[in-house]
């Protein structure tokens, strides 16, 4: 390994999907110097890169805009916050006007009228077209190089990160004014498509820093997928007829209600799909809209809408869950100085409550939260001087600086915590008499990750932190779960299946070797 490599910026930008992008562009707009960093490939790397993606995109009609706020407040438990939700809904406008100008985005138009619809993007295209945008401006991008922990000084006010340059096999030091957190969430390596890179390394730094977490108990998506996939599109599923393995009907089972129905019967028997409800005009904009969906079955001389095909449920963690990293204010600073969050790595609690999925919501928060961010971090570095390299200190533990000689293996950690938190019966399923031993077995995991988890080479270090990021995230999920005595969102309880109005609140939670939580109300 060649020597530490060190610099300085005003915002570094940790990640490489669009929240990360988003959070470049205002930083670098609003007059910092910005450094991105991103464990994969900006552009291609992330769990929108290879997708088709729907955006919660409404034109400023009160109408249409009341509509779609109420289109999913019921089914978050009514946690959602109008506050958030309208500023989403006008930053997303503005944001998706942009791209189709600055960002040259080759929107569709609708053949009728003549007008771009700017619903959804195609992930490759927009990804490849804000790596582009975000070069143009002049921000710094460090591909193939991971953060390992963050900076902090005396204050314990976040002043950037180190990491390891995989390709160029040297660590980095980064020194910077501020620090956006866009890592993504974490799907705790479950194969779903794109979510390699996500395995809860912001969560993890956050932790270690200090930040405050909320809404970890709506962190149990799962999506239905061809048995052996790894692509998820759960919204296609919506025209499925679901069976059992003898062909008869799967009464009550769907992809937005019904899914549990699906889960249930997997714990015994196979489960099939057939997407018979889709007319010839509908399967022509699904092949249109995903092209990879149907490559699968295309590849395996399966019509999808005219064969059964057998499904499966893969976990998508927090990365289509609504927990993450609390923000506290319209910047969406955490509650640590010098540190802001952005994307699947904050809380979408405010605009989904406990429930979404994928695309729409997620996308719109993404490129929203990533331009507050963005510019907030860029005000809060460029109101001080740059810090001192030398003062600051990484804070960084579990997987870098064990306790003990590092003698524990990275893939048992792994395997260990995602025996815990992927099989639904356990994650989804929930029910305490489940929970409680599955925490019970993070927790005395995490102990030992703690004494026995390191690295020496820098590739070990990544792998390291990884697992231990997954083994803190699920610590987290599941202190919060049962700390909700009810059902409510996504966070289904069979031990309390009916949902408590005195429960209407938020669970905050935080902490690593002792995790807490506690109650705040919901914004009116």
């Amino acid at each position: 390994m060649s020597d530490l490599w060190q610099t300085s910026t005003d915002v570094l930008v940790i990640g490489g999907g669009p929240a990360a992008a988003w959070a470049a562009i205002h930083a670098r707009e609003a007059g910092a110097e910005v450094i991105l960093v991103d464990k994969g490939y900006c552009g291609t790397s992330g769990a929108t890169a290879p997708s088709g993606t729907g955006v919660w995109y409404v034109a400023p009609e009160a109408t249409a805009r009341a509509n779609a706020k109420a289109s999913r407040e019921a089914l978050g438990g009514h946690l959602a916050d109008h506050y958030w939700m309208d500023r989403v809904l006008d930053q997303t406008y503005t944001n998706m006007n942009r791209l189709a100008v600055e960002g040259k985005y080759p929107f569709p138009t609708d053949p009728a009228t003549g007008e771009q619809l700017r619903t959804g993007v195609q992930g490759p295209e927009y990804m490849r077209r804000m790596r582009a945008w975000v070069k143009r401006l002049g921000v710094r991008i460090l591909d193939h190089s991971p953060a390992l922990e963050l900076l902090v000084d005396d204050a314990g006010t976040v002043r950037g990160a180190a990491g390891f340059q995989r390709q160029l096999d040297r660590d980095y030091r980064i020194s910077a004014g501020a620090v956006v957190l866009a890592s993504g969430g974490c799907a705790f390596l479950s194969r779903a498509l794109g979510t390699n890179v996500d395995t809860g390394d912001g969560a993890l730094m956050a932790a270690e820093v200090g930040a405050r977490f909320s809404g970890m108990e709506f962190s149990n998506a799962y999506a239905i997928v061809p048995k052996g996939s790894t692509i998820t599109k759960t919204a296609y599923y919506g025209y499925a007829t679901f069976f059992h393995e003898d062909g008869q009907v799967l009464e009550g089972a769907g992809s937005t209600k019904g899914r549990s129905v699906i889960a249930r019967t997997l714990l015994s028997e196979k489960v099939f799909a057939q997407l018979d409800r889709a007319d010839e005009t509908v399967q022509t904009q699904m092949r249109l809209g995903q092209p990879n969906f149907f490559l699968q079955f295309d590849r395996r001389g399966i019509n999808p809408f005219t064969d059964r095909f057998e499904v499966d449920l893969l976990a998508e963690g927090t990365v289509r869950g609504t927990g993450g990293i609390d923000v506290v204010d319209d910047d969406c600073a955490t509650t640590v100085p010098g540190l802001f969050a952005a994307g699947d790595a904050a809380t979408r609690e405010r605009i989904c409550g406990g429930f979404t999925g994928g695309g729409s919501h997620n996308s719109a928060w993404a490129m929203s939260s990533g331009s507050w961010a963005g510019a907030g971090a860029a005000r809060f570095a460029l109101g001080s001087s740059r810090p001192d390299a030398a003062a600051l200190r990484g804070a960084g533990r579990t997987g870098l600086r064990p306790s003990d000689s590092p003698t524990l293996d990275t893939a048992e950690v792994v395997e260990a915590a995602q025996a815990e938190l992927i099989p639904f019966q356990k994650n989804y399923l929930r029910h305490g008499e489940r929970l409680r031993p599955a925490l019970d077995s993070l927790d005395t995991l995490w102990e030992r990750a703690g004494k026995e988890l390191g690295g020496r080479t820098g590739d070990d270090r990544v792998r390291a932190r990884q697992a231990a990021a997954i083994t803190a995230v699920g610590r987290l999920m599941y202190e919060s779960t049962l700390a909700r005595t009810e059902t409510r969102g996504m966070s289904k309880r069979a031990d309390h299946p009916e949902q408590d109005p005195a429960q209407r609140h938020h669970i905050l939670s935080g902490g690593l070797d002792a995790v807490w939580t506690k109650t705040a109300e919901v914004a009116s």
